[in-house]
C-alpha cells in the first residue's frame, strides 16, 4: 500500500508540474547577477530595469501636455514613415522623397544606418539604411545631412530632452536654461523634448504637414480620431502632427530584447556569457552609473573624449553649421564652460544595429567602445581633462570581462522584432522611408 500510495504522489507532482507552471531553477551567474542588480538598483531588483509593453500607455513616461491614446499612436506610426511629409524641399524634385524615418529606420535600432543622417538630396537604402548617400550633383547647401550620429528614437520616453546636447525640451532639465532658447522659441510651448523635436524637426528638415497635406493623403478622419478636443481650424497642423509622432515615439520600447525576458525571469533567455556581461556591466564596470533603469540611460551629461565630424576622414559638413558650437555638447547649448564636450547619455538597446557608436560615429565595434573607456586615452586633444567623465580609464576590466560585456550589449539588449513598429504601407502609396529612385529599387517598390 504505501509503495502505491508512493507511486500515485509522484504521478500526482509530474502532472501538476504543467509546462506552464515551471519555474526555473537560478544558476550561480543568475543570482549572482541578481544582487549586483538589487545594489544597482538601491534595494529595488529587477522591476527597476524593466521596461512595459508597448500599448500600457499608464506605465510609460509621457508628457502630460500631451498624454498618449491608441489614435494619436496610429496617425504618429505612419506620419514618421511618410514620404508624403517631405513636401518643403530646397530642390523640388527632391519633394515626396524623404521622411523622418529616413535617419530613424527600424532596421538600423531607430538610427541611421551610416554615420551621417541624411534627409533630402539623400539617395539610396540597402538593406538597412547602409548605402544611403548624399546625391553630390546638387548644391552642397541643399543637403540636409546631420552635423552629428542621429540618435535611435528607442526608448525615448525615458528622456525630458532631446538631442546629444539635450537642447530641445523646455521642462525638468533644461529648467534654468532659458537665457539659451532664443533659436528654440518651440521649448517656450512647455513640451518635453520628445515632443519639441517632432515640431522643430518639420522646419529644420524641411518637412509639411498642414492642412494641404493632411487632404491630399487622406489623413483627415485620423487627426479627427487623434485631436477631436481640438478645434477644426487648429487640428491639421505641424503641432498636431508632431504631438502625434511624439505620442507614437514613446511607444517604441526594445521590451522583447533577450534582457527584458530575463528581467521577467526567464533566465534561459541570457547565455552564460552574457550573463557575466551583465554582471560586469552593473558590478565591476560601474556602468549602471549612466546606464540604469528600463532604458539603461540617464538624464545626465558627460565627457569620453570622443571624436567628431571634422576629425574623421569621410565626413560631410555643411557651410551653415558651427561644428565648434556642435562638438562643445550641452556646452554649445548652455554657454557654460563646464558642460563643455559632454554629451547625453544614449540608451545602450539594438546598439549592433546602428553600426556607429558615439556622438560623432568615430566607432564601428562595441568591444571598441569598451575597451576605449576602459583605456581611457581620449580621442580628440579639444577636451580639457577636468571635463572628462570619472568613469572614463578608472574601471579597469580584464579582457575577458570586455569581451563578456560586448556579448551582453550586442545581445542580450537587442530586441530582434522591432518591424512591429513599421506599417505595413503608408497613406500615400509612396515607398517608405525614401522614396527617392535609387531607393525604391533598394527597397523593392518598383
Amino acid at each position: 500500500m504505501k509503495k502505491l500510495l508512493l507511486i500515485a504522489a509522484i504521478i500526482l507532482l509530474i502532472s501538476s508540474c504543467s509546462k506552464d507552471d515551471y519555474i526555473p531553477i537560478e544558476s550561480d551567474l543568475d543570482t549572482e547577477l541578481l544582487n549586483v542588480l538589487d545594489e544597482a538598483s538601491n534595494g529595488i531588483g529587477t522591476s527597476f530595469f524593466m521596461l512595459p509593453e508597448s500599448n500600457d500607455y499608464v506605465s510609460i513616461p509621457q508628457d502630460p501636455l500631451n498624454p498618449i491614446t491608441e489614435e494619436k499612436v496610429v496617425l504618429g506610426k505612419l506620419l514618421l514613415h511618410e514620404t508624403a511629409t517631405g513636401g518643403n524641399p530646397k530642390i523640388i524634385e527632391m519633394k515626396a522623397t524623404y521622411s523622418c524615418a529616413s535617419c530613424h529606420q527600424a532596421a538600423a535600432g531607430f538610427a541611421a544606418g551610416v554615420r551621417q543622417g541624411i534627409g533630402e538630396c539623400g539617395i539610396g537604402f540597402g538593406i538597412r539604411g547602409e548605402e544611403r548617400v548624399a546625391d553630390t550633383s546638387v548644391p552642397r547647401d541643399s543637403i540636409d545631412v546631420q552635423p552629428i550620429k542621429s540618435p535611435t528614437l528607442l526608448n525615448v520616453a525615458y528622456q525630458d530632452v532631446m538631442l546629444w546636447n539635450g537642447q530641445f525640451g523646455g521642462t525638468g532639465t533644461n529648467a534654468g536654461t532659458e537665457a539659451s532658447w532664443t533659436e528654440i522659441q518651440e521649448n517656450f510651448l512647455g513640451f518635453q523634448g520628445v515632443e519639441v523635436q517632432a515640431i522643430k524637426g518639420q522646419k529644420v528638415h524641411r518637412l509639411q504637414i498642414d492642412d494641404e497635406f493632411v487632404n491630399t493623403f487622406g489623413y483627415k478622419e485620423l487627426f479627427d480620431a487623434a485631436f477631436p478636443d481640438v478645434v477644426e481650424s487648429e487640428r491639421y497642423t505641424k503641432r498636431t502632427g508632431a504631438l502625434a509622432i511624439a505620442a507614437y515615439e514613446r511607444t517604441l520600447l526594445a521590451n522583447k530584447s533577450p534582457w527584458q525576458n530575463w528581467l521577467k525571469g526567464n533566465n534561459e533567455s541570457l547565455t552564460d556569457t552574457e550573463k557575466k556581461g551583465a554582471i560586469a556591466f552593473f558590478g565591476k564596470g560601474k556602468c549602471y552609473e549612466c546606464h540604469t533603469g528600463p532604458a539603461l540611460n540617464d538624464k545626465g551629461f558627460y565627457s569620453f573624449g570622443m571624436g567628431d565630424f571634422d576629425n574623421v576622414n569621410g565626413a560631410l559638413l555643411l557651410y551653415d553649421v558651427n561644428i565648434d558650437k556642435v562638438k562643445r555638447g550641452r556646452g554649445g547649448f548652455t554657454n557654460n564652460p563646464v558642460d563643455d564636450f559632454k554629451f547625453k547619455t544614449p540608451t545602450l538597446y539594438n546598439l549592433i544595429d546602428s553600426r556607429f557608436y558615439g556622438h560623432g560615429g568615430t566607432f564601428t565595434s562595441i568591444k571598441d567602445v569598451i575597451s576605449y573607456k576602459n583605456e581611457g586615452v581620449p580621442q580628440s586633444t579639444e577636451v580639457p581633462l577636468e571635463n572628462l567623465a570619472p568613469q572614463f580609464g578608472t574601471i579597469q576590466l580584464t579582457a575577458e570581462e570586455i569581451d563578456n560585456m560586448t556579448s551582453f550589449i550586442a545581445n542580450s539588449l537587442r530586441d530582434p522584432e522591432l518591424t512591429r513598429y513599421v506599417p505595413e504601407s503608408i497613406n500615400s502609396g509612396n515607398c517608405f522611408p525614401n522614396n527617392d529612385n535609387v531607393s525604391r529599387i533598394d527597397l523593392g517598390c518598383d
